[in-house]
């Protein structure tokens, strides 16, 4: 009984169903979707609306510049059917965009895992003799530590995974829970994608970042070069800084020199003296050092 009243259910919505196929395929998109997933017209037909949906997402992923651009229904994803057996399933599929948050969510949580609990006496010291320098730095800075003197933090760069940011958590850790030290460890491509995403945030982040006792900046020119995130965060927070004389720490896989160049962004708006500025901070604040070794994430 249920099976007949579905059936007369679609006949009298037949005319209605056809109408809207036969508008729908004036769209190329439309046509193309319908003719990669193999369906016949009478199936296109009941699932019209939903395959129009997905022709939309995908034309504003084509335009789509950023996450913060994206117009479909669910940010980040497109609707994307796909036919198994007799069926025609949506499910959502991440784009590029979404992709590249999520690696470098991924990332940034593999290193959290190394670092999150890093304390000095877990440093190798038997292994590569180039970390040598660094590691001595490290315990001289933890040694000579007092909050009431100012001493320079360090800009750490090398090689990929030559744990510059396990050696900096390490000393971080330490200085917190023997010296009582207020710490910061903090990813600088996430500060930037959660101060953008989280307005209602903005201001109580930026003066933890500016008055916090110990400040470390894992991963500086990783970041996607834009005015606002050099000028109004990186700037502000190291201006702040550095006249209050707080120690900052960073990791780069950039020297100082390399950097400056990041930083000056390309094109025509590419701004040398800007970008000279942060770079005067951050020598203001730190001391650099290069640590070039074996790749320690293998």
């Amino acid at each position: 009984m249920a099976m007949i009243q579905e059936i007369k259910a679609f006949k009298s919505s037949f005319p209605d169903l056809k109408k809207n196929y036969e508008e729908a395929c004036s769209d190329q998109s439309f046509l193309a979707l319908v003719n990669r997933l193999g369906l016949s017209s009478q199936v296109a037909m009941k699932i019209t609306s939903k395959l129009q949906d997905t022709v939309r997402e995908c034309k504003h992923c084509e335009r789509c510049q950023g996450l913060y651009m994206c117009q479909n229904a669910l940010k980040g994803y497109v609707r994307i059917p796909e036919k198994k057996q007799k069926q025609v399933i949506f499910s959502y599929a991440p784009c590029k965009y979404q992709l590249k948050m999520m690696e470098t969510k991924r990332e940034k949580e593999k290193k959290a895992n190394i670092n999150l609990f890093a304390r000095m006496k877990d440093i190798d010291v038997s292994g590569d003799k180039k970390r040598i320098e660094v590691i001595k730095w490290i315990d001289r800075y933890y040694e000579q530590y007092d909050f009431s003197k100012t001493k320079k933090g360090l800009y750490l760069h090398g090689s990929f995974g030559s744990g510059k940011t396990f050696l900096i958590s390490a000393l971080f850790h330490e200085l917190e829970i023997e010296k009582h030290a207020s710490i910061c460890i903090a990813y600088f491509p996430e500060i930037l994608r959660t101060l953008k995403d989280d307005w209602e945030i903005y201001e109580s982040k930026m003066k933890h970042y500016q008055m916090v006792d110990l400040l470390f900046l894992d991963d500086i020119g990783a970041e996607k070069i834009t005015e606002w995130g050099r000028d109004e965060v990186l700037g502000t927070i190291l201006q702040y800084r550095m006249e209050h004389q707080l120690p900052t720490f960073f990791s780069s896989n950039m020297s100082i020199g390399d950097l400056e160049n990041h930083l000056a962004g390309v094109g025509p708006f590419k701004d040398l003296v800007k970008a000279r500025r942060i770079i005067e901070r951050i020598k203001q604040l730190s001391e650099e050092k290069e640590l070039i070794s074996e790749n320690r994430r293998k």
